[in-house]
């Protein structure tokens, strides 16, 4: 599939999806009295689909990279996040389960369009 906007990226889809969890499981009664880590997982979250949107519209293969390197760190900025949730009970195991996997998943689809970046053929 030829990518000609940023949405159809599968990662910026993924991350969507993540983000789209974070606001739901942040929304919740108890977490969203927490504002401080309720914000930072709502802007990584958000982070990680920005960033691969403006290096999208980078101009080169070596400036998207640089932005999809800054969206994988959102997206460990996430993973690491999620352990406070935890520790915090604001998410039950089940619910950590799930949403880390989904940002360690964001996190190896960005990896792979790094790789692929760096070396497919330039035209």
């Amino acid at each position: 599939m030829k990518i000609t906007r940023f949405e159809d990226i599968k990662s910026w889809q993924q991350a969507r999806e993540l983000t789209q969890d974070i606001y739901r499981h942040t929304g919740q009664e108890k977490f969203s009295r927490d504002y401080g880590l309720k914000d930072q997982l709502q802007r990584a979250s958000a982070s990680i689909m920005h960033n691969i949107a403006e290096g999208f519209d980078g101009g080169s293969a070596a400036e998207f990279v640089r932005f999809l390197g800054y969206a994988q760190r959102s997206a460990t900025e996430v993973m690491s996040g999620l352990y406070i949730a935890l520790d915090q009970s604001y998410l039950t195991a089940e619910d950590f389960e799930s949403l880390y996997a989904k940002a360690q998943d964001t996190h190896a689809l960005i990896g792979g369009f790094i790789r692929y970046l760096k070396t497919a053929p330039r035209p």
